[in-house]
């Protein structure tokens, strides 16, 4: 490692969108355990980034309506700049993170965290935020609920939209 290179911290933040209420319902309603409804950003160079109904979103850190995080992970550092950074960005938002591309089980903000988390440092985000899709999916009330909850769009209120899209035709 060159030690003239800038380097940045690169960190994961975790919201439980259920604010505690997976924890306690789920062992009813889905017949195991949930810890939460995680809802993730990649905070980097002073910003808060996420991914939503809207497309890809930043904020200043813990700006949206969920306010600060549950939990912070440490992801490392990068030499990755911020103008790369915001490029990247703008292109995931022109493609495979438009706003209309977002699905609740399958293409959400934790995919999008952990594709950048990975780019930006090497590493994935924890396996219990990526596997929650397939572990609520696994159950009888998850295949039942499907249909609802594909429709649902989250994008937390408080971002300002990275890419905007008018029209796909």
């Amino acid at each position: 490692m060159d030690k003239n290179i800038p380097r940045y911290n690169v960190q994961l933040y975790i919201y439980d969108l259920s604010r505690g209420m997976a924890r306690s319902l789920s062992p009813i309603m889905l017949g195991k355990q949930l810890d939460g409804i995680w809802h993730t950003a990649i905070v980097a160079y002073g910003d808060e980034f996420f991914f939503g109904g809207e497309g890809i979103s930043s904020c200043s850190l813990g700006g949206t309506m969920l306010g600060p995080p549950d939990t912070v992970v440490e992801l490392g550092e990068t030499e990755v700049t911020e103008e790369i950074f915001m490029d990247y960005l703008s292109s995931l938002g022109e493609t495979t993170y438009r706003g209309d591309r977002y699905r609740l089980f399958e293409h959400n903000c934790n995919t999008f965290t952990n594709e950048v988390a990975q780019f930006l440092t090497g590493r994935t985000i924890p396996s219990y935020i990526t596997d929650l899709p397939s572990e609520v999916l696994s159950t009888p009330f998850g295949q039942i609920l499907r249909p609802i909850l594909d429709s649902i769009h989250i994008a937390p209120p408080g971002g300002n939209v990275i890419n905007v899209q008018f029209s796909h035709t």
